[in-house]
């Protein structure tokens, strides 16, 4: 692996800027039409129109505001798999989320993702890391 060009990074920052906005249009711009994002629990959404969707709820009826803080990106390409991995370009990124949700609760927490970038540069593959149990409390009454 080596490092990759920090354009890859900008694009991480735009997309978190755009879902904090609720720019969902913008925060979904550079996902490929085939894209796949998938939880750390297993759970995966499968292309953009479903990608679209969930977040589109999520942000308009779930969450009240969003922001992120402490970021940290890292644009690796993969020349040789250790492992699973697909090779290529990946964004890898920690970040704090602060968020409020419509119930009027809280839910602060590191989180992690992963983005693989296809041959167009775009988003065709995310694994976002978080820990389900806090947001969880903050979606009840």
């Amino acid at each position: 692996a080596e490092f990759a060009d920090p354009k890859y990074a900008e694009i991480g920052k735009k997309i978190l800027t755009a879902l904090s906005n609720g720019d969902m249009a913008g925060y979904t711009a550079s996902y490929a039409d085939n894209a796949v994002y998938q939880f750390n629990n297993g759970d995966s959404l499968a292309g953009k129109p479903a990608i679209t969707e969930y977040w589109t709820k999520r942000r308009t009826e779930a969450i009240d505001s969003i922001t992120f803080s402490n970021e940290i990106w890292l644009p690796i390409k993969v020349n040789q798999p250790q492992s699973v991995e697909a090779p290529g370009i990946w964004l890898l990124g920690w970040y704090q989320v602060n968020a409020k949700y419509k119930t009027g609760k809280r839910m602060v927490q590191w989180m992690h993702i992963d983005m693989h970038f296809d041959v167009t540069d775009k988003i065709d593959r995310v694994i976002l890391y978080v820990d389900r149990v806090p947001i969880n409390a903050a979606l009840t009454n």
